[in-house]
């Protein structure tokens, strides 16, 4: 029982980064209706940007969020101002090919720049930890960080969504662009808007990521794998699908690593999520119905 106690508070607590790295991608999804394969790479990119600034200028990861969230953000405009705003036919078929570029392209220039090694972050918090008396272990202080991080940039995405007038635009596109549109919201704002938003939150992301994680340029395959399986059980375009799917993937996960086997974790939550997508195919929070254009 202890054992897989231990495996909730743990999944609860990285299941929290994985929610923040997935929202950004279930947010442009939602709005934009296109699927960024690159959202991977780019939380590498975060990754590697606080990284940078620690080892150069010696900036406390947290601290250098406040550079590189909003560096990603104006990266997400530009992405979206010159390579998704142009894509007007088949636009999730042709997102994927465009992002998919995308990503080779950010993971060349970070082979380049960083080589292949394994780096890891290096911060007085990444190496302490706190004893939990009931459990009987050690918890890392850097994943009740990065968890806190988590749950305060989530909370301020749905204040964001759900209660100022950006947000309710925001929704409006995600609902019936065309509606939107007719109504007097700049869609194409909204959605340039949007893209930066999500990949701002990529900075955010990476920088807990790389944190809890030895990473390279190619960890961004399995990362963004693992993107794609969290918004498909949680349901695509739903931000609250991205925080529960987070969270049900890596409890899964590490309670099965830590009661039974770690070549199993991947296997027992494969088969849950084929079960629900059997039972639910829309995912916990999607929709079956298309929207209209």
């Amino acid at each position: 029982m202890t054992l897989i106690l231990q495996g909730v508070l743990l999944g609860i607590l990285t299941g929290g980064v994985y929610a923040l790295m997935a929202s950004g991608l279930t947010l442009i999804f939602g709005v934009l209706e296109i699927i960024n394969i690159a959202q991977g790479i780019l939380v590498i990119l975060g990754a590697y940007l606080s990284y940078w600034l620690e080892q150069r200028f010696h900036i406390d990861l947290f601290v250098g969020l406040f550079i590189t969230i909003p560096a990603m953000f104006l990266l997400g405009v530009v992405i979206e101002w010159a390579f998704i705003r142009r894509l007007r036919w088949d636009r999730v078929t042709l997102s994927i090919l465009v992002t998919f570029a995308i990503a080779i392209i950010v993971e060349g220039a970070l082979q380049f720049f960083f080589t292949g090694n394994l780096v890891e972050e290096h911060a007085w918090y990444i190496d302490k930890s706190v004893y939990v008396p009931f459990l009987d272990f050690y918890m890392p202080l850097i994943y009740i960080f990065a968890f806190i991080l988590s749950v305060v940039l989530l909370a301020g995405l749905y204040l964001f969504i759900y209660r100022t007038t950006f947000g309710r635009c925001v929704r409006a596109s995600m609902q019936n662009r065309t509606a939107a549109s007719h109504i007097g919201i700049n869609v194409p704002r909204v959605q340039t808007m949007t893209f930066g938003i999500g990949v701002s939150l990529a900075a955010a992301g990476g920088m807990a990521f790389g944190a809890t994680n030895a990473f390279n340029p190619a960890s961004s395959y399995d990362l963004i794998s693992r993107l794609l399986v969290i918004i498909v059980l949680g349901g695509m375009g739903s931000l609250w699908g991205a925080l529960i799917g987070s969270l049900i993937m890596i409890i899964i996960s590490d309670v099965v690593v830590l009661t039974w086997d770690p070549t199993w974790a991947s296997t027992v939550f494969f088969i849950f999520l084929v079960i629900l997508l059997l039972l639910r195919p829309q995912g916990l929070f999607g929709r079956l119905e298309g929207r209209k254009q």
